[in-house]
């Protein structure tokens, strides 16, 4: 099945980064890919154009399916191939809703507030513009997000919606990755903090990890010293 999939994906996406993820657990490891460069905007190029109008990645493709969107591409491998590899959303009515509770809480909450008010906003702000009222308001919000994970994780004590692994973690890691990367201290989150050293040993997690990662450091660290 692998052999008629192909993706399009870029080094450090973390919308990227998901169905990476999701194809490794369903055990598709073996997929046809191609890395793009977004300094040179290879997202807008005829290939991934004629399949995606947005121009943007992920692309993937399984035969003649063409799905976009990383939300969509999770959902379309984890409902199409049920019985591949592991079982990332619980038939079990109760269990299954935590999950899908946990995974949208991630992509809404985590994106915007850590994502998008925080990092980006320090990226992209001068610091002579930056205000400082609206920067601790934005740390504020970012800090009690995190504290609301680390309850929900001191009451599984395992993965994010119970004790298996599921894709909920899938949409959650990426986020908790990056943050780290770009200076988040979890020492002050313990049960936060076994759960990242837990996972960041999961084979899954530790293949597609973003390989620009690996080798070049952040261009800043916004998130050093939030707690």
């Amino acid at each position: 099945m692998a052999d008629k999939m192909f993706l399009y994906w870029g080094s450090g996406s973390i919308p990227c980064w998901k169905p990476m993820i999701v194809l490794e657990e369903k055990g598709f490891g073996r997929y046809k890919n191609k890395l793009i460069t977004f300094s040179k905007n290879e997202q807008k190029g005829e290939d991934i154009m004629k399949l995606n109008p947005r121009g943007q990645v992920p692309t993937f493709k399984d035969g003649d399916i063409v799905v976009n969107e990383s939300n969509a591409i999770c959902d379309y491998l984890e409902s199409t191939y049920k019985g591949s590899g592991t079982k990332l959303i619980p038939d079990d009515k109760a269990k299954r809703a935590k999950v899908l509770q946990r995974m949208h809480e991630a992509a809404s909450n985590l994106q915007q507030k850590m994502i998008m008010d925080v990092i980006y906003y320090m990226w992209q702000t001068k610091e002579e513009d930056q205000k400082k009222e609206e920067v601790k308001k934005k740390f504020d919000a970012l800090k009690e997000e995190l504290q609301r994970w680390e309850g929900y994780l001191g009451e599984t004590k395992a993965f994010l919606a119970g004790p298996d692994f599921s894709m909920a973690d899938v949409y959650f890691y990426p986020y908790i990755f990056f943050a780290v990367r770009v200076g988040l201290e979890l020492e002050k989150l313990p049960n936060l903090k076994a759960y990242f050293d837990r996972l960041s040993t999961r084979p899954s997690l530790k293949n597609t990890q973003p390989p620009h990662w690996k080798e070049e450091p952040p261009k800043s660290t916004p998130l050093k010293g939030l707690l």
